[in-house]
């Protein structure tokens, strides 16, 4: 009796642990520009995590000054880490693929977010991104304060024009 009594309430401090998780993300109240699904255990809809900009804005933010193989100049980038976007929504993953909207994707070590200040850029030079300039997210490295950074498997996980991740591993 007693061995099914505390099972019983193991399971039912998981179950309100697991509930408490899950309710800690709010659902997205504008237009969505991230979806985020796989090995991750805070969703707010049909198993994944959706973020509109208001969410976005609301997680620590990073900032990338400097120039980038795509861009002419010196200029700034913001947006979300990619470390918070991952703690949001309870990532347990080793690999994300990122996917663009132009069917674009590349496998993104989950460490590369964990390790290096990158950012989902949603502001280029304090401006939203439009589509047609690689928004409304950019997956922006720190090759400003890391320069090692500067080579080609980071340029390949770059992607601009995203609008998911799937944790996978």
């Amino acid at each position: 009796m007693l061995h099914r009594r505390t099972l019983l309430g193991f399971c039912t401090v998981l179950f309100a642990a697991r509930s408490v998780r899950a309710a800690s993300l709010a659902a997205p109240a504008g237009k969505v520009l991230l979806t985020v699904r796989g090995k991750i255990a805070n969703t707010n809809a049909d198993g994944s995590a959706r973020f509109d900009l208001a969410m976005l804005d609301a997680l620590p933010q990073g900032r990338f000054e400097g120039e980038t193989p795509w861009t002419k100049g010196k200029t700034v980038f913001t947006g979300p880490l990619g470390s918070a976007i991952l703690d949001a929504v309870g990532a347990s993953g080793t690999t994300m693929r990122v996917a663009a909207l132009n069917d674009y994707s590349a496998d993104v070590p989950v460490s590369d977010f964990r390790k290096h200040a990158v950012i989902l850029a949603t502001r280029h030079d304090g401006a939203l991104m439009p589509v047609r300039e690689q928004g409304p997210l950019w997956v922006i490295y720190p090759m400003d304060k890391e320069p090692d950074l500067r080579i080609e498997s980071t340029y390949t996980r770059s992607v601009w024009q995203v609008t998911a991740i799937d944790i996978t591993g």
